[in-house]
């Protein structure tokens, strides 16, 4: 598998604003938006350094890192306030992937062993506030470190400085805040540097698949997005073209159907935003150029025939003209059909769960149980988790399954009273 050199997005967050990584100034928008975009147009990962001073405005960060988790599909490497094991438990259990210890400050070396044991090394980064950590990162990698991050003040990495991260023995980021071509490029060609962290202008943030392509045409390894089949091997209509239908990635709902050309075939694969081909105008159409309901690829794949491309997708907004979601939201016949899909099974009956709670019925268990409040909640959950202990001790398997599905019922009814979603809980367990 290749290992393609990384572009990552940083941001320094305080007092609930998002700043530049290299403190270069502040954002005007929120952390969560800044970090979807940046994603949504090719960063392949998110840095978050928490320069909070209270544990309340702690807490508020460690709330900033949740809600970016739940918006963008890129890693998460966070820190920056790591006084004990706990703080980084809260960082992981935000979403981050990985955290970053400041080797500068001494007790986090001493953490470092101790959380690497607990969690994983590969979650533990040493973060070098300057280059003279280094000669010590053989000592980090001893600990538990996977990786290092280096801070340094930008320009192109020449002489000794070089030299000590060829070196080095485990893969290095450089926090180097420019997105200067020019200067990337010699930096991500030393081997042990795996990747830099950008600081962007605000208005740039679509500027990662950009400058991906930039550097991929120096021939650094970037992941960028290429066609495992050439265009002349496409069986094209009548019109040169090739019908593309685009579904929801996560939902995989249809939203439209549209065509390409090599041309827009082409440009998709370049930018990263679907680009067809009008029909009725004879020229290329990037989606949402003009309505901002711009439809990020996530993958596309080729038919059986080589004559339909399948594209999934993260829809911004409505994939439709008329504002609806999708295209597809006129019935034309239908039959009723029992839903087996398990995500959907489970949101359709927790959407039920939820409308109980803020439409009360008569006589309804489930507001039984939310009248009763948490105690009553945790004490049934409780009960049927030990239902399923005691059926698991019958041969036959129609027993657990029934106690199963009785206490996936109690546990939703308490996500309902905690405000816990499905694609919350999804989201956790795609992240470990």
């Amino acid at each position: 598998m290749t290992e393609y050199k990384k572009l990552i997005v940083g941001f320094q967050v305080k007092e609930g604003r998002a700043g530049a990584a290299d403190g270069s100034g502040l954002y005007g928008g929120t952390l969560t938006a800044l970090a979807a975009a940046a994603c949504d147009n090719g960063a392949d990962e998110v840095w978050i350094r928490d320069c909070s001073e209270t544990d309340e405005d702690h807490e508020a960060v460690i709330g900033l890192i949740k809600e970016t988790a739940r918006a963008v599909d890129a890693p998460i490497l966070a820190g920056g306030r790591v006084h004990r094991l706990e703080d980084v438990k809260k960082y992981l259990y935000a979403g981050a992937s990985a955290v970053c210890l400041d080797v500068g400050v001494q007790e986090n070396v001493d953490l470092m062993k101790e959380a690497a044991d607990r969690f994983g090394h590969e979650k533990i980064y040493a973060f070098l506030p300057d280059a003279g950590y280094l000669d010590k990162a053989e000592e980090y990698a001893q600990l538990g470190a996977s990786a290092l991050a280096l801070e340094y003040g930008g320009g192109d990495i020449s002489g000794a400085l070089k030299g000590r991260l060829e070196r080095a023995c485990l893969p290095c980021l450089l926090l180097s805040g420019t997105a200067r071509e020019d200067s990337l490029a010699p930096n991500l060609s030393i081997p042990t540097v795996s990747g830099a962290v950008l600081s962007p202008a605000e208005p740039d943030m679509d500027l990662f698949m950009e400058l991906k392509q930039q550097l991929k045409g120096r021939g650094l390894p970037m992941d960028t997005f290429e066609s495992a089949v050439a265009w002349e091997d496409f069986k094209l209509n009548g019109d040169g073209l090739v019908p593309v239908i685009v579904q929801d990635y996560k939902t995989s709902q249809v939203l439209m159907l549209a065509y390409m050309n090599e041309e827009a075939f082409a440009c998709t694969l370049r930018t990263g935003k679907m680009t067809y081909y009008s029909r009725s105008r004879k020229c290329l159409w990037l989606k949402g150029e003009t309505s901002g309901h711009f439809q990020y690829v996530k993958s596309l794949r080729l038919d059986c025939d080589n004559d339909t491309v399948l594209a999934l997708v993260h829809q911004i907004g409505a994939a439709c003209h008329t504002g609806s979601r999708t295209c597809f939201f006129q019935t034309l016949a239908e039959k009723e059909y029992k839903e087996t899909n398990p995500l959907k099974v489970f949101e359709d009956v927790y959407g039920v769960i939820l409308d109980r709670k803020e439409h009360p019925k008569e006589g309804s268990y489930t507001n039984y149980l939310f009248d009763k409040g948490i105690d009553k909640i945790l004490k049934k959950l409780g009960e049927e988790a030990t239902e399923i202990v005691i059926a698991a001790k019958n041969p036959n398997p129609e027993e657990v399954k029934y106690e199963i599905s009785d206490f996936l019922y109690h546990m939703m009814v308490l996500m309902a009273e905690k405000g816990v979603t499905w694609e919350e809980i999804t989201e956790e367990l795609a992240n470990r």
